[in-house]
């Protein structure tokens, strides 16, 4: 094999890693442009992942699977939503009990309906490659664009339509508004907390979706199995300065760290602990240049 072949290789990796990201940081997107920091995005993510495999088998469906892993997350971001605008409790206290809640109740239901509070692994169907019998993969360009399954294409579309939502329709014209000027949408006649609440529901939404694409290719339920996604999401929306492009790019740049990481292990002589710690060095370099520059 080639480096090309290598390079190809480790782009492909990396534009599959990059779907639990994208679709994340498209959800945690609205939740920033409505003025709110979510640190929700992990126990979202994992309530898809688990809810998402749970359908999955329970339906034979994989689209069954991801709606359910959307609605899932969805409830509880409204859940975490309500508590916070609500009752006007600690935003960050309620994103932290919703980052608790979700591996608690996931491994409570995992005991009941699985038999088991660790990994579940059940006979479910793969996702297709729907590109791959087009295209080929076997030049470079074919696996690195056309080789992907389902999922991958889906958070392409779902991060756009994210992105026109969020910029070109009355519903994100309101949530952005929200963020900038509450008292003028206020005094427009409209409530701002209805408007944070839509964002939070689509944040939850789109992490649903995001964890479904962890577990459903897997064909297994790993307990914890988003792995701080969640976080790696919320900080390439502040490095994207909470632009789609932007943040899609940071998302990128994370996943080619993770997909390089995989790539390393058993390359290089070098301990396997440092190597499954470069997608998180990347994020917490990443971070610190982002806060440096602006603050110069």
């Amino acid at each position: 094999m080639t480096w090309l072949d290598t390079a190809g290789d480790i782009l492909a990796s990396a534009l599959e890693a990059m779907t639990p990201l994208l679709l994340a940081a498209a959800g945690g997107l609205f939740t920033e442009l409505a003025g709110m920091l979510n640190i929700a995005l992990e126990g979202l993510m994992l309530t898809g992942a688990f809810f998402g495999f749970a359908a999955a088998a329970a339906s034979g469906s994989l689209i069954l699977g991801v709606l359910a892993g959307a609605l899932a997350s969805s409830a509880v971001a409204w859940a975490y939503g309500s508590a916070t605008l609500r009752l006007k409790a600690n935003a960050f206290i309620t994103g932290l009990a919703a980052n608790i809640f979700a591996p608690s109740i996931t491994a409570i239901l995992s005991a009941v309906w699985f038999g088991t509070r660790s990994v579940v692994a059940l006979d479910i169907p793969e996702p297709a490659r729907p590109l791959q019998a087009f295209f080929g993969s076997t030049s470079i360009l074919g696996r690195i664009f056309f080789s992907h399954h389902s999922l991958v294409y889906l958070s392409w579309v779902l991060a756009a339509g994210a992105a026109l939502l969020s910029n070109r329709s009355i519903l994100g014209t309101r949530i952005r508004a929200t963020g900038a000027r509450a008292e003028a949408v206020a005094a427009a006649g409209f409530k701002p907390d209805s408007y944070k609440l839509a964002a939070i529901i689509l944040s939850g939404f789109f992490c649903g979706i995001a964890g479904a694409s962890l577990s459903l290719p897997l064909g297994a339920y790993v307990p914890a199995m988003s792995s701080g996604r969640g976080w790696i999401a919320l900080v390439a929306i502040y490095l994207g300065n909470r632009r789609p492009g932007r943040t899609a790019l940071a998302c990128f740049i994370f996943a080619l760290a993770e997909s390089f990481s995989n790539f390393a292990q058993g390359q290089f002589g070098i301990p396997s602990e440092f190597i499954l710690a470069i997608p998180f060095a990347a994020t917490l370099i990443a971070l610190s240049l982002g806060t440096s520059a602006k603050r110069v």
